[in-house]
């Protein structure tokens, strides 16, 4: 891209978070502070409960005594639940994300034929592929990037909160804080962002052709077609004609190309077989190394083809279909 190119991106880029900042920005900020404010609540009513009972696990100073007792291995374990405790935020945040990925792209191209806008757009020098390409990048690298750094924000608050408590119950917050690593959480989040952009491709693809293609109810044809096709597929036996289980199909085609856009599918299913993700199911994602074997998968590399076609097909019916 020359540097016109480049400008035109940015805008197009910055006008789908302005239309669209109520799922780009508000929706992970108001999960983050929902997700504090629960464990705030859960927090007091622990500390309630407790003094009501006569429960009192700092008294005399015991939990930094036992703390002060343990060797490196334990203290090894005490900052492994401490990441897991910054990590514990994106949680909420990626299932917000895939419905705001999902949603937005289902909507992106069919809302401005549905509202007319569409007329206005092509009467400026800008390219069908480029308006595509805008809506891609807005869905695989804006979203996650303020979900991410919406989930070091609330991660980070939520190990303080942690820490702080604890300093009630006789705990030293200084040297508690020192055993987390919250720049390797920082990295291995900021880190799955391209990971998510080739994984999701299928899904965007997918969903933004239905945008551009259905005349009415896109939401309907995404998911419809390929739940039909699945059941038609599974009714006569269809994959036995290429010694593939029914499975296969629900797996990677259903599957890759509705829920792609939730972040962290590639890890879920990558240790069943079907990807070249090794290492043990469960904490691996908290690893980068264990998460970017995905790249040596080939089902991640078919899926972005395919997905790039899809777009392609996205693109087309941009160009020609104005219809509302």
């Amino acid at each position: 891209m020359n540097t016109t190119a480049w400008k035109t991106m940015y805008w197009l880029v910055k006008r789908e978070f302005w239309e669209h900042r109520g799922g780009f920005f508000w929706a992970p900020i108001v999960t983050g502070g929902v997700f504090l404010l629960l464990n705030i609540m859960g927090i007091i009513t622990a500390e309630v409960v407790g003094a009501r009972h006569g429960i009192n696990f700092g008294a005399s100073g015991g939990l930094q005594r036992v703390i002060a007792d343990m060797d490196a291995g334990d203290l090894s374990k005490v900052g492994f639940a401490l990441d897991v405790a910054m990590y514990s935020a994106m949680g909420l945040l990626i299932v917000v994300l895939g419905f705001v990925v999902f949603f937005y792209c289902l909507g992106a191209l069919y809302d401005d034929r549905r509202d007319r806008s569409i007329l206005f757009w092509k009467s400026l020098p800008i390219s069908d592929a480029s308006t595509v390409l805008s809506k891609v990048v807005s869905a695989t690298v804006l979203a996650p990037i303020v979900a991410v750094f919406t989930g070091i924000v609330v991660g980070m608050l939520q190990l303080l909160i942690l820490a702080v408590t604890l300093s009630f119950h006789g705990v030293n917050v200084w040297q508690l804080l020192l055993l987390a690593h919250p720049f390797r959480v920082m990295f291995n989040l900021v880190g799955y962002i391209p990971l998510y952009l080739l994984w999701a491709l299928p899904s965007v693809g997918w969903l933004l052709l239905c945008s551009a293609w259905a005349r009415n109810k896109p939401f309907l044809w995404a998911v419809a077609l390929p739940v039909a096709t699945g059941l038609l597929v599974s009714w006569f036996g269809i994959m036995g004609l290429f010694d593939l289980p029914t499975i296969w199909f629900w797996k990677n085609i259903v599957q890759r190309g509705l829920f792609s856009v939730f972040p962290g599918t590639g890890s879920v299913f990558g240790h069943q077989g079907d990807f070249a993700v090794s290492g043990t199911p469960g904490m691996d994602f908290m690893d980068l190394g264990n998460t970017y074997q995905l790249l040596a998968s080939p089902n991640l590399w078919i899926g972005a083809v395919i997905g790039l076609g899809l777009l392609a097909g996205a693109v087309w019916f941009r160009r020609w279909r104005d219809d509302s």
